[in-house]
């Protein structure tokens, strides 16, 4: 099943937005953790960049 935030892009003006998952290592720790994040579909590549 698809989780809410991901439904509810599906309608409207949701469409030009993406959901977003990026793995980031702790520097602290080492361990990876994960940043979710919604974008615009434009901003995707740039948010990845970071």
């Amino acid at each position: 099943m698809a989780k809410k935030a991901v439904a509810s892009l599906q309608k409207g003006a949701g469409k030009g937005h993406a959901k977003v998952i990026k793995m980031v290592k702790s520097e602290k720790t080492g361990a990876y953790t994960f940043e979710e994040s919604i974008v615009s579909n434009d901003d995707v590549q740039a948010y990845f960049k970071k």
